[in-house]
């Protein structure tokens, strides 16, 4: 029998303590499982790639963003699809996709990419600090970048779209957006960077461009979101909260307007 796919909630009973007694009631939490993410092209067999924690739903777009961010791919991928090896356990079943490209990807993925990591990891597996500094090389967004009116609208925007976190409380979220403030696609995980690359691949699946004038995330700027936000052609970054040393530097070096501690009264740009 066929293991149902995993939702992005699942329900549990909980005991609620409060100052005025006790409450049972049920309630919903972020689901959280492993993906593991296998590579193909003309000549060359599946191999696994990346194995990350993410909460379950367009897992076929965020296997195509994160390999957009890692450089491996310029196009859109041949075909995406669940895995259906015959060994396979009833709970690998939706939590394995192979990525089949029409064509070598740019560079050999390596041993480095076999690896894994949590759904909090953005650059886990990078063998060096150099590799892990040096983000894709991806032109540079050329279109108009949100104006500080816009900027400071955006965190809002997003968090109305946030209908998992509405449930849980308990996923991060990402957003492509145009330079007037249109929310283009909207992604939640409970990995702030499966959130990003889920955004990116969403474009790409739909063969659309992943480069947009400006990505908005829940969170802090850490420098691995800089780092995907370049690799997708991003003109602007919008975080909620501050950003890292290493992502200033990043965004200075390539150009990307970088902005922390956004709120509808204020944000600060730093790059």
């Amino acid at each position: 029998m066929s293991t149902r796919r995993p939702g992005p909630t699942v329900r549990t009973r909980v005991h609620e303590l409060g100052a005025d007694g006790e409450r049972r009631h049920e309630d919903r939490l972020a689901t959280e499982e492993p993906l593991e993410i296998r590579l193909a092209w003309p000549g060359a067999p599946a191999r696994r790639v990346w194995v990350t924690m993410r909460t379950p739903g367009h897992d076929f777009e965020l296997a195509a963003g994160w390999l957009v961010h890692e450089g491996l791919v310029t196009a859109p991928p041949h075909t995406i699809a669940y895995c259906t090896d015959a060994d396979l356990t009833p709970e690998q079943e939706f939590n394995v996709v192979t990525v089949t490209l029409a064509g070598p990807p740019t560079r050999d993925p390596g041993h480095r990419h076999a690896g894994s990591g949590s759904s909090a990891c953005g650059v886990c597996g990078k063998d060096t600090i150099a590799e892990a500094l040096a983000a894709p090389a991806t032109a540079r967004w050329a279109g108009d970048l949100p104006g500080p009116d816009v900027v400071r609208t955006l965190p809002d925007r997003l968090r109305e779209a946030q209908r998992v976190f509405d449930a849980t409380g308990g996923v991060h979220a990402a957003a492509l957006a145009t330079a007037e403030g249109e929310l283009l696609v909207v992604r939640e995980d409970v990995g702030r960077h499966n959130a990003v690359d889920k955004v990116t691949g969403a474009r790409v699946v739909a063969g659309q461009p992943p480069g947009g004038a400006a990505l908005v995330v829940s969170g802090r700027a850490g420098f691995e979101l800089v780092q995907k936000a370049v690799a997708a052609g991003v003109g602007a970054l919008v975080a909620v909260g501050a950003p890292t040393s290493l992502a200033v530097r990043l965004a200075e070096d390539a150009g990307l307007a970088l902005y922390g501690f956004t709120t509808p009264q204020r944000t600060v740009r730093y790059a």
